[in-house]
């Protein structure tokens, strides 16, 4: 059975072992607010009842992005009258190119896992319905919540959640596992986990979108090494440099295949940033 551990008053993590993916649940005196909604219909009736066994009342949605991981149980999970906040790019994406990303997600993880693939297949997909630009406040009864947008990084449009002295990461942060590359801004993402770290102080726990929470030093390590892979970027393209290679040197390496594969990813987007007349330019 997956539960939920509190890690702050009124503010609980689940791991959930797929993928180790990390739901928050805030509670509030008259309401909760449930951060990211897993993969499949039968992963959000877990975190459904796992859900009730915390708390029974209203419940509010945050989606950190649009990738499948984080927001499609919203239809399981969601009420006729359950308010859903996204970033304005989530939605966009999701609104836009959301059936073909089911597809092609559901392609990738055939040879890995079929039962997952055929089941995120299924997923009826349900954006979400409160566009979030820079910043929101939201009252769950009592209790302020914040979500921000600090940049682009892990895709164009990551939010964050910030109540007390926890902050929600999305996958803007990732423990014991490489950043994922493939939508990302390896150019931008430097600056918008500075402009995060600025919101932490010492004792800020960090939620981060796979994996166990860490703290603000995580933060600004996770920066420096993006920060690193920036220069990497920007200096193997002055020099033309084979992806592969300029992957294969990189501090992702450390991680095997699956940091290499990623490298890969981080190269080619910083590659296509930099060729392009405008960053906004790469899809």
């Amino acid at each position: 059975m997956t539960e939920f551990t509190e890690i702050a008053d009124g503010v609980f993590v689940l791991v959930y072992p797929y993928l180790r993916v990390n739901c928050t649940l805030i509670t509030g005196e008259t309401g909760a607010l449930l951060v990211d909604t897993l993969s499949t219909e039968a992963q959000a009736r877990e975190l459904q009842e796992a859900v009730l066994r915390v708390t029974t009342k209203p419940l509010g949605i945050v989606n950190t992005h649009f990738h499948f991981d984080h927001c499609f149980g919203n239809a399981t999970l969601a009420g006729p009258a359950t308010p859903i906040w996204g970033h304005r790019e989530c939605i966009r994406e999701l609104r836009e190119h959301g059936r073909e990303w089911q597809r092609s997600w559901e392609q990738e993880l055939l040879a890995d896992d079929e039962q997952v693939a055929r089941a995120l297949g299924r997923v009826t997909l349900r954006l979400p319905d409160s566009a979030v630009e820079r910043e929101d406040l939201i009252d769950i009864g009592g209790r302020l919540v914040r979500l921000s947008w600090h940049g682009r990084g892990h895709t164009a449009g990551d939010l964050v959640v910030r109540v007390d002295d926890v902050l929600v990461a999305g996958d803007l942060v990732e423990e014991g596992a490489p950043p994922g590359f493939a939508d990302s801004y390896p150019l931008d993402w430097p600056e918008t986990l500075l402009a995060l770290s600025r919101t932490v102080g010492p004792d800020t726990v960090v939620v981060p979108g796979h994996g166990e929470p860490v703290d603000a030093e995580f933060l600004t390590i996770a920066r420096d090494e993006l920060a690193a892979l920036d220069w990497l970027i920007r200096e193997a393209h002055g020099d033309s440099g084979d992806v592969v290679k300029v992957a294969a040197s990189s501090s992702l390496a450390r991680w095997g295949e699956a940091g290499l594969r990623e490298a890969e990813h981080a190269v080619r987007r910083g590659y296509a940033q930099l060729d392009a007349a405008t960053p906004n330019t790469i899809g």
